[in-house]
């Protein structure tokens, strides 16, 4: 069990500095930056690269929401749940700490730019409603767990659901950035809330209620559907 939860707070940890990394660092870097689409794929690429570097370790959840809907569809023990969300919170506010240190180094940046935190309202990109992201976080995170569960099951082919996970989140993404700045990941919404405080932190709730919910429904979908 040390050996997973240590995992688990590894890979978090590079999916928090490696997507969030991308959003605050290259994003809108001068000439040379990779905009919306580059950090779609850098948060597909984190999960992409643990999922195939300590799956066969940890399970590779990196995500409290995923370790949620496993136990509602029966495929993770559900004592050990808590313990595997504790590690992953750990993994992503010492990357999001350790991201503030890098992007602090460059001349006049500041704290009021961010850190990739999500956001509904006026803290949204696009200024989308608390309901409307509320909603949005909901079903992403439940379609995300529905590519987890269908591309992990005994039925699939094996060795690929690392690429379907990875695709799935980077298209994930791709839709709702403009709304939320993307969660679907109470993990990675905690490490830039905790460092920023103000409205991050204020508005943290939504981003573990609106996909824990969308992953129960999904891990329950699938208990009871014939998948496996």
């Amino acid at each position: 069990m040390p050996q997973r939860l240590g995992f688990e707070f590894l890979g978090t940890f590079w999916l928090v500095l490696g997507g969030c990394g991308s959003a605050v660092l290259a994003a809108a870097f001068p000439e040379v930056g990779i905009g919306l689409l580059g950090v779609a794929l850098a948060f597909g690429l984190t999960v992409l690269t643990m999922a195939y570097a300590i799956g066969h370790v940890s399970g590779c959840h990196l995500n409290p929401a995923v370790t949620l809907g496993l136990v509602c569809a029966g495929r993770f023990d559900a004592d050990e749940a808590i313990p595997y969300m504790v590690a992953q919170v750990a993994g992503a506010i010492l990357a999001a700490m350790l991201l503030y240190a890098i992007a602090s180094g460059a001349p006049g940046w500041d704290i009021s730019k961010g850190l990739a935190a999500n956001g509904y309202g006026d803290a949204s990109p696009g200024k989308y409603s608390m309901a409307i992201g509320f909603v949005t976080e909901l079903v992403m995170t439940f379609m995300f767990l529905m590519i987890i569960l269908g591309s992990t099951s005994k039925r699939a082919p094996a060795g690929f659901a690392p690429i379907a996970i990875g695709l799935g989140l980077t298209l994930i993404h791709l839709i709702s950035i403009p709304v939320t700045n993307t969660s679907v990941n109470p993990a990675r919404s905690t490490g830039p809330a905790v460092v920023l405080g103000g409205t991050a932190l204020h508005q943290l709730w939504l981003f573990w209620v609106a996909p824990m919910i969308g992953a129960a429904l999904a891990g329950l979908a699938h208990r009871f559907s014939d998948e496996d």
